[in-house]
């Protein structure tokens, strides 16, 4: 295996310069720099990732955390653009991207020894199934660079999507067609679950309209069995909702089949409407009214803010990423206020 040394003979350069080309320093040539890297391909070199660490101090390796309930894993479309975005960026500016977990090996970890065993110079938080949880919190408390997507610790830098704007441009759109008996189900105790509900029932009473206790309940995100039982039961109230909000676009599949089942459409007879924007919400028919989330610009975010507490050890102020109501055919137009 060719070394800087071999590269260095190769082009009559001392090993210094071969490793400031090799890094991208500006104090070398750009002709020289392209004659090192020519050489270096034609000589099949490759860094030593260890040897560079412990010359560097820095693994050029990030972390990932995820772990959610649903078990849906990176099938979920929300998730999968976050982490590839995140992915991207980070791979953009020379790092590597591992998952972690509760075992490396044949041992068994926690999230902390986990990171610690392979190296990470900073870890992203993306999903956990319980933000408390010892293990995670762990991991905040650590002198590791951690940044989380919805989530803060203690100052920690974070990512969020604005979740309170998202449920009450849903809200709004349904007032603004006439609706007031608006229901929701809403998914998994989290932080971003209390955030919607909160903007629920706030949006509710700034548009002077008392929230029906019968009207929200919870379900599981990514569940469409669970939305079809709860929708079932919100239409066999005495008097039901005219518009149902989902916890997600994947659930209110069941919300659907149990419109269907009951011989009703939508949304002649109820109006639906869900959340994440997924590419599902644009073929089911009738065309789901969703609000979708910027997932891209939510984990390359992620990723700068990881790579910048990194850089200089400063903590950001969290950051807001909006997403858009997508105007589907699944909300009927009652009267126009």
């Amino acid at each position: 295996m060719a070394t800087i040394k071999d590269i260095a003979e190769e082009c009559k350069v001392s090993i210094a310069t071969v490793s400031k080309a090799l890094n991208g320093h500006d104090d070398v040539a750009e002709k020289t720099k392209r004659r090192i890297s020519e050489t270096a391909r034609a000589l099949g070199y490759t860094p030593n990732s260890w040897a560079r660490a412990l010359k560097t101090n820095c693994t050029y390796n990030l972390g990932v955390l995820f772990a959610e309930r649903a078990g849906s894993g990176l099938t979920h479309s929300y998730f999968s653009q976050v982490l590839n975005s995140f992915k991207s960026f980070a791979e953009s500016k020379g790092y590597d991207v591992t998952f972690i977990g509760s075992r490396f090996g044949s041992q068994h970890l926690t999230y902390l020894e986990h990171c610690k065993c392979r190296g990470f110079d900073g870890l992203f938080i993306c999903c956990a199934d319980d933000f408390t949880d010892e293990q995670v919190t762990e991991l905040f408390k650590s002198d590791l660079p951690v940044v989380s997507l919805d989530y803060e610790y203690a100052g920690k830098p974070a990512v969020f999507s604005d979740n309170n704007r998202g449920m009450r441009e849903l809200i709004q759109y349904a007032y603004s067609r006439g609706h007031r008996k608006i229901a929701y189900i809403y998914g998994d105790t989290a932080a971003v679950t209390a955030e919607r509900v909160r903007s629920f029932t706030e949006t509710l009473k700034s548009l002077n309209i008392d929230p029906e206790p019968g009207f929200l309940v919870q379900g599981r995100y990514l569940d469409t069995e669970a939305a079809e039982i709860l929708t079932d039961k919100l239409l066999s109230l005495p008097e039901p909702p005219t518009c149902i909000i989902m916890t997600d676009d994947f659930a209110a599949i069941g919300g659907l089949n149990a419109i269907s089942k009951r011989g009703l459409s939508v949304p002649a007879d109820v109006s639906v409407m869900g959340y994440d924007g997924i590419p599902t919400a644009d073929v089911l028919n009738p065309k789901l009214t969703t609000y979708r989330q910027d997932a891209s610009a939510l984990g390359k975010e992620a990723a700068k803010k990881l790579l910048k507490v990194i850089a200089d050890g400063k903590i950001s102020e969290p950051t807001f990423i909006e997403g858009y109501l997508v105007e589907g055919a699944s909300v009927k137009l009652l009267y126009e206020c």
